[in-house]
């Protein structure tokens, strides 16, 4: 039986700036896991990533959300067998009348879209379809939380421009690669 999330109990700490207003115009640094880190979107042939079916939808959800979201544009990303990296940008909603409702939605938007509304999106949105392609049900496709990093100057968006590119190429290396985790707890084992 699952209950309520009670803060006394339950230590879900969160790892968003307090107080700060996610709807601000500005350059945000995401990274998206699978739910165990499950090798699902392909994988890395010579330090190249090849799309499984899966990737390719994961891929056409990143790209159109800023049809989904006028106000966002998306800057680099990378599709990685086990997660997303990429780079969103806030806009000034003010400029391309993204205040106003979208087609289909239910009543008329009050503000910009926060980091979190674009992300909640897109997991749902690609969830949904990757789980369709590959015969899951019940299975969360994504873990419950993300990474964020606010861009806060030239200099990191350089340094985070060239991490996600060169990400396939030090897939090896990689923190998300489950190689690495099999190692870990292998070694951890013989101590």
């Amino acid at each position: 039986m699952v209950g309520k999330y009670n803060p006394e109990i339950h230590s879900r700490r969160t790892i968003r700036l307090r107080d700060y207003d996610y709807s601000s115009p500005g350059a945000y640094f995401v990274t998206i896991c699978t739910k165990r880190r499950e090798n699902l979107f392909g994988e890395i042939i010579h330090g190249n990533m090849r799309l499984s079916e899966a990737g390719e939808i994961i891929q056409a959800v990143w790209d159109a959300l800023p049809k989904r979201y006028p106000s966002i544009a998306l800057d680099i990303s990378v599709i990685m067998p086990n997660h997303v990296h990429g780079i969103i940008v806030l806009t000034d909603a003010t400029d391309v009348g993204a205040g106003q409702a979208l087609p289909g939605s239910e009543g008329a938007a009050s503000s910009a879209p926060t980091l979190g509304d674009v992300i909640r999106t897109f997991k749902s949105i690609s969830a949904i379809q990757v789980s369709s392609v590959l015969g899951r049900t019940g299975q969360p496709l994504w873990q419950r939380n993300y990474y964020e990093h606010i861009i806060r100057n030239e200099t990191s968006l350089a340094r985070i421009r060239e991490y996600i590119a060169s990400n396939p190429q030090n897939w090896i290396l990689d923190r998300q690669n489950p190689a690495n985790l099999a190692a870990t707890s292998d070694f951890e084992e013989e101590l």
